[in-house]
Order: C-alpha cells, then sequence, then structure tokens
C-alpha cells in the first residue's frame, strides 16, 4: 500500500513556532516629549540671544574709531556720523550712516561703516582728492578726478594745477557747454604722467579739442582733446626724455608730435 504523499505530510504537520512580527526597517522617531524638549531648548537659546544683543550691557557702543582722514578731523566725521553712543551694536544703522556722512561732508568720497564688536563704530573714510583747482574771488574751489566740486578753500593746495576756462563762444561751447568742458580738463590732469602732473601749473581750456598745460620753467604742452589721453601720456614722456631743454611740446596729434623751443 502507498505511504502518504508529500503533500498529505505537510498537511498532517503542526506548527510548534508562531509567525514573529516584521523587524522595523527604520529608525524610531523622536518621542514627542523630547521634541517638545528641544523646541523649548532652542526658544530659550533665542530669547537669550536676543537679549544679549539689545537688552545687555554687553554688545553696547561705547567707542567710535575714524581711520583714513588726511584733510579732514576725526573729530568732524564722527560729529557728522551722529554714532548713537550706548545704543546696542546690532541696531546701527551702518547704511544710514554713510549715507549721512557722505551728505554732509562732501570731501569724503566714500566710507565703510563696519561693526566691531563688542563695542565700536568703525568709520573707514576715503577723502576727494582734487586734480583741478578753480579760482573763485579770493579762494580755490576743489575739483576731483570724478569732476566733482566738493570744497572751497582759502589757500590751495600744494601741485595741484589751476583750472582757465576761456571758451571761444562758438556751436561747440553751445554744443558741450562749460560743465562738459570742465570735466574734459578734468580727465586730462587726471591722466598725466606722474612727472608732468607735479609740474603743471595751469590747465587752459578753450575749446573741446583744445586743452594745453602750462609747465613749471615756462614749458608748454598742447594736448588736444582728452581722447587718447593715455597715447599721449606716453608720447609725451617720451619727448621730455629725448628733448629735457625744450620748452614746446605739442601731443595733440600723438601719431605726429612736435617739438620746439630749448
Amino acid at each position: 500500500m502507498a505511504g502518504p504523499t508529500t503533500a498529505q505530510r505537510g498537511a498532517g504537520q503542526r506548527t510548534d513556532n508562531p509567525a514573529r512580527p516584521p523587524r522595523p526597517t527604520g529608525r524610531r522617531r523622536p518621542s514627542r516629549r523630547l521634541l517638545i524638549v528641544i523646541a523649548v531648548a532652542v526658544l530659550l537659546l533665542a530669547s537669550g540671544v536676543v537679549w544679549a544683543l539689545y537688552g545687555s550691557s554687553w554688545f553696547r557702543v561705547e567707542q567710535v574709531r575714524t581711520t583714513g582722514v588726511e584733510v579732514l578731523t576725526p573729530a568732524e566725521v564722527e560729529s557728522a556720523a551722529a554714532v548713537p553712543m550706548g545704543a546696542p551694536l546690532v541696531s546701527v544703522d551702518t547704511d544710514a550712516m554713510a549715507a549721512r556722512l557722505r551728505q554732509k561732508l562732501p570731501r569724503i568720497d566714500s566710507v565703510d561703516v563696519v561693526r566691531s564688536w563688542p563695542h565700536e563704530i568703525g568709520l573707514k573714510v576715503t577723502e576727494r582728492q582734487p586734480v583741478l583747482l578753480v579760482k573763485k574771488g579770493a579762494k580755490f574751489i576743489e575739483v576731483d578726478a570724478k569732476g566733482v566740486r566738493f570744497a572751497t578753500v582759502d589757500k590751495a593746495p600744494g601741485r595741484v594745477p589751476l583750472l582757465e576756462l576761456t571758451p571761444h563762444q562758438s556751436a561747440g561751447l553751445r554744443r558741450f557747454g562749460s560743465g562738459r568742458l570742465v570735466r574734459e580738463a578734468v580727465r586730462v590732469a587726471g591722466g598725466l604722467p606722474r612727472e608732468v602732473a607735479k609740474d603743471t601749473q595751469i590747465v587752459r581750456v578753450t575749446s573741446y579739442d583744445s586743452i594745453s598745460l602750462q609747465l613749471t620753467g615756462g614749458r608748454t604742452v598742447v594736448w588736444g582733446s582728452s581722447e587718447e589721453g593715455a597715447v599721449k601720456a606716453r608720447v609725451l614722456t617720451a619727448l621730455m626724455k629725448a628733448a629735457p631743454k625744450a620748452g614746446h611740446f605739442d601731443v595733440s596729434a600723438p601719431t605726429a608730435p612736435a617739438v620746439s623751443g630749448g
């Protein structure tokens, strides 16, 4: 007689071990109580930081340091800045302070207002440098390399040329205007070689393309317009080295310069 089949033997077997529950595959989520503790800790930390910055005496303005001034004095700059002494350092509006300084003191070209923790405001000033002077009565108006008239002084600063603006009454003057002619003179003065700049006494402008220089020792330079300034500067430097005793230089056409006198 045939014995039971494999299927029948399996059907008749008993399962002694119950099925095990599946193991968790991910990390356990933090409990709700832990989340609350973390949230409270973060809130307390943030409140402490806010109190330290705004409510405590640890980070308040106690000192102002001014650097970069040459003509202006630190006292002038700090008075115009109106730094709120004793205020929380974090609350100081540095952009507004910089704008206020430039408005009140036109001699300032740029200024960086920086917080220096824990108690200091730093004012890093860059002053405008005059490249030309415009005579006005007994005084002098300083003009910088951007054409900005930024200060009126009683005494002319050393080695800054005087601008003589005597434009011809022509269509060119109506087209460009005296303001444009001043800017052209500024471009010429600002682009002169160092050795030429320190010897330049007068920059004369009669029209857009008629600018000349009066140097020490009675020497003159015909510059022409402000165009090709870098090329003209190199040509003039070479001419002065080649003919150091010459009295007249013409670089208005830099490809065909001329020297005379001496």
